[in-house]
């Protein structure tokens, strides 16, 4: 019998591993060059991204500061990596990404535990965009913790820092827009706090004097809206309603204090709205009494008193914006059918 000769092995391309190559080396000198143009060349701050968010037309702006991802999203229509995410370039059969989901620690509950010093390392005050006279103002809208930040991603280059400030002043402009005349606490909280040598447990004490100097000086406030952001992870934070993301809602009444049946009745009531017009997207009410916690949240200054959680650490500013123009419209429904 004749012996088959073996066919030499063949020769292993490389053409695709120096057409990625290609790429990511044209993607991270592009990136590196853009950096560096931004940070030298161009200043945006809060309060000019904040007022351009703001702005009619321009609710999709946040997408013109993420120029990189048009990199990206081209390398991934052609080579199925996603530049940020490094699994995907060796292989993701080296993770499983459903392990490092059952080891990951998920905690659904309220907190705001942490040192508001430390988080001047990664925002800031922010004043109000467009200051204007509001006469007779019926919404008071402040934040006891005002340096608890959202994340900045692809907003950092340009020194912007988002921040439950920001979500102050697109409610404020969104209800007085609706006819609901409204106020944003101005007032630097941290530097307030700072001058006193109060600390973080000083955070209600300390807005606890301009809510009362704005309730002596505006015979018409009647409503009264403390704004935080929660410490959840996105997973919990964050839904999706109709392809648009939204930060989700938690209300938090102090069960401490001699308003808060009322209080707890209004929170329920616009929660209830909330969980009609967008299912999904409210987390609920949350009751806080008894030893080691406030109790109170100045909710006894009023039976009308609103602590919302819009989001948590890791929402964007823009899934924020979604949450404050529905929550706006709920706010609108609720007031009118008093």
């Amino acid at each position: 019998m004749r012996k088959r000769l073996r066919r030499p092995p063949k020769k292993v391309s490389f053409k695709k591993t120096k057409y990625i190559l290609f790429l990511l080396l044209v993607y991270f000198s592009y990136s590196f060059t853009y950096s560096y143009l931004i940070n030298k060349n161009i200043k945006v701050d809060n309060e000019s991204f904040l007022k351009l968010l703001l702005s009619e037309g321009n609710h999709n702006v946040i997408h013109q500061y993420k120029p990189k991802k048009i990199v990206n999203e081209i390398v991934s229509f052609l080579t199925n990596i996603d530049l940020n995410k490094p699994a995907t370039i060796l292989g993701m059969n080296l993770f499983d990404r459903e392990l490092l989901a059952a080891n990951m620690e998920i905690k659904e509950e309220h907190n705001d535990e942490y040192d508001p010093y430390e988080l001047e390392k990664v925002t800031e005050y922010i004043k109000d965009p467009n200051p204007s006279v509001v006469n007779n103002p019926k919404v008071y809208i402040y934040n006891s913790h005002q340096l608890e930040h959202y994340n900045p991603e692809h907003l950092e280059i340009y020194n912007i820092k988002p921040n439950v400030m920001m979500a102050s002043y697109m409610l404020k402009e969104k209800l007085n827009n609706l006819g609901i005349p409204t106020i944003v606490e101005e007032a630097n909280l941290i530097e307030f706090m700072r001058i006193n040598n109060w600390r973080h447990v000083d955070s209600y004490k300390a807005s606890r004097i301009f809510i009362l100097d704005a309730k002596n000086k505006y015979d018409e406030l009647e409503y009264y809206i403390d704004i935080h952001r929660d410490s959840v992870r996105k997973n919990i934070s964050t839904t999706t309603i109709n392809n648009k993301k939204y930060a989700r809602t938690l209300f938090v009444v102090g069960l401490d204090n001699p308003h808060y049946q009322a209080n707890l009745k209004m929170a329920e009531d616009i929660d209830k709205l909330i969980k009609q017009k967008y299912p999904g997207l409210s987390r609920g009410v949350y009751k806080k009494q008894g030893r080691g916690v406030d109790g109170v949240y100045n909710q006894d200054i009023s039976p009308k008193m609103i602590l919302l959680e819009v989001g948590g650490v890791d929402n964007n500013i823009e899934e924020v914006l979604n949450t404050i123009e529905a929550f706006s419209k709920i706010f609108y429904e609720y007031v009118n059918s008093e």
